[in-house]
């Protein structure tokens, strides 16, 4: 984790960091599949699998998501996606979320998601 006065980054390189935190307020990147040859459900999956360490690295987890920023290449996938996202939530208050039909920059990602959250 590097500092810079008051704002924490988390695997930072010179593009951008995977996790900055400032005044109590967790900004997760983008976050994309790891495994690009997995359909719609496996790789929103292995997203919210990395969310979770993230936000864990953070001091948080996903019962305190302020809000969601969801890329998804296919809108014929957006309600199997949203299926795993509402199982993913469970218990949780659900954040304020967009969802956006998007061209992503790997023509094998299906899905990028973005997050918000407070620290615990």
């Amino acid at each position: 984790m590097t500092q810079h006065s008051d704002i924490q980054k988390i695997n930072s390189t010179e593009v951008m960091s995977s996790v900055t935190i400032f005044n109590k307020v967790v900004c997760l990147s983008g976050q994309v599949p790891k495994n690009t040859d997995a359909d719609i459900t496996g790789q929103t999956l292995d997203i919210l699998a990395t969310i979770d360490e993230l936000l864990a690295a953070a001091g948080t987890d996903k019962s305190r998501l302020l809000s969601a920023h969801v890329y998804i290449k296919n809108l014929s996938d957006f309600q199997t996606f949203n299926t795993v996202w509402i199982d993913w939530l469970k218990g949780c208050v659900t954040p304020a979320r967009a969802t956006i039909q998007a061209d992503l920059v790997n023509p094998n990602w299906l899905i990028e998601i973005a997050v918000t959250a407070a620290q615990a």
